[in-house]
């Protein structure tokens, strides 16, 4: 895995050369990245799934060109998993050997207005791992694995049109194929499985039908954001389909993506010595106008408050309060035909901490997660060292406590893993 990763560092060095002006620097395109070997196990045996939570070596390139006319970005991941069972490339997926992250073109028709089209990460709301309406998609199976943070962001293929008259900042993103989350599936993962009414792992990998037609499965969103007194606010709207696959088709037993609507809006300003969040959506659940189907999931409301503060030089606290409201609960109870029934409301609460120490060259964070109805946590304590401009050395951890296998959390329980990883950019 390593010779791997030095070859390809030795490629780049002769493409990068060592004189006054190199290849690169004659073509405008200035390169860089990391190269990132990481590895993590299990704390708690089970068969469901290895023992090994990751395994790999990953190479990052990135490559930009600003030009007068238009900037190009190129960036891509050559990644070498040691626990994958199937080493395919697939562009959706971002399994193989390849994860294409970013791949667009960037200009200005107008002086009031940014065309970015191609493959890119968008991202939207102002929640701390925490995401009301932000519809792009995440990598929920890379980020409980161990991999970098960076790495929940998974890349949507879109075109993005900004335009800055002076009342406002107003974002349209226009989807053409339907862009999933990258979630749960067993493979990597153990979950509750709803129609099995049990906790499943790699040999009971959901079946999932995903709307995948090009112009027709289609999604749209909308951000319009101005900052007034002070206070970022901004309203949101979205079209397109729940982002995992949180239905059920009764005939064939696949799970489905319902389609869905949201409606919101968020504040973020300054209070109090530090920086306050507010914010809500209406999740419109198109295909169970009357929360009626009980293998669709109800309408919800969603909201969260959330405030950051330094207390300390170089320690910083920050808290978030959120709650999910079902809509028609009372349908959902009648039409529920069996298993465990979710709660009307569902809230939870998150703190992070954050120090940095040594010259702010040790980073030392936490972040958990509870919920008390569901009476289930996440911790994600890390701590990262820069060793020099270009090393840097991290470990952590994902765990995962519940009372219950039912619950969002509590059934990651035998997926809680410790992992330790070492980069170098460039």
């Amino acid at each position: 895995m390593i010779r791997r990763i030095a070859c390809c560092l030795a490629i780049l060095g002769l493409v990068a050369g060592a004189g006054e002006e190199s290849l690169l620097d004659r073509l405008g395109i200035s390169l860089h990245g990391f190269a990132d070997v990481r590895g993590g196990v299990r704390t708690s045996g089970t068969d469901l799934v290895s023992d090994g939570s990751v395994l790999e070596g990953r190479l990052q390139l990135e490559a930009n060109h600003q030009g007068d006319i238009f900037t190009l970005q190129l960036r891509t991941d050559f990644l070498y998993d040691a626990l994958a069972e199937d080493h395919n490339f697939d562009l959706e997926t971002g399994s193989g050997v390849m994860d294409l992250r970013e791949a667009y073109v960037l200009f200005s028709p107008l002086d009031f207005m940014d065309v970015k089209v191609g493959r890119q990460i968008l991202t939207w709301g102002t929640g701390d791992l925490v995401f009301l309406n932000d519809l792009f998609p995440k990598d929920w199976q890379a980020f409980f694995l161990g991999r970098d943070q960076e790495y929940l962001k998974a890349p949507s293929d879109a075109l993005l049109v900004s335009l800055f008259p002076e009342f406002a900042n107003i974002d349209l993103v226009f989807v053409p194929q339907f862009d999933p989350d990258r979630y749960v599936r067993g493979e990597r993962l153990a979950f509750w499985n709803p129609g099995l009414q049990r906790v499943v792992g790699r040999d009971d990998a959901i079946d999932v039908e995903t709307p995948d037609a090009w112009f027709r499965d289609v999604e749209v969103a909308l951000r319009v954001s101005r900052t007034v007194g002070g206070v970022e606010l901004a309203a949101y709207g979205y079209s397109g389909y729940w982002k995992s696959p949180e239905g059920s088709d009764p005939l064939t037993g696949k799970a489905v993506f319902p389609r869905l609507n949201v409606w919101g809006g968020s504040a973020r300003g300054a209070v109090a010595g530090g920086i306050a969040n507010a914010e809500f959506a209406y999740y419109d659940s198109r295909d169970d106008a009357n929360g009626d189907d009980p293998f669709t999931p109800n309408s919800q409301w969603r909201f969260l408050l959330g405030y950051e503060r330094e207390l300390a030089r170089d320690f910083t606290f920050a808290c978030q309060y959120y709650a999910e409201w079902m809509q028609d609960y009372a349908a959902y109870e009648r039409a529920l035909p069996m298993g465990i029934a979710q709660d009307e409301l569902r809230h939870y609460v998150t703190v992070r901490l954050t120090k940095l120490l040594m010259n702010q060259n040790l980073t030392l964070s936490f972040f958990a997660r509870y919920s008390p109805n569901d009476d289930d946590a996440y911790l994600r304590p890390t701590v990262s060292y820069k060793i020099s401009d270009n090393w840097l050395a991290t470990a952590g951890a994902n765990v995962f406590l519940g009372s219950q296998d039912y619950t969002f959390l509590g059934q990651f329980q035998d997926n809680t893993n410790v992992y330790a990883a070492l980069r170098y950019s460039f």
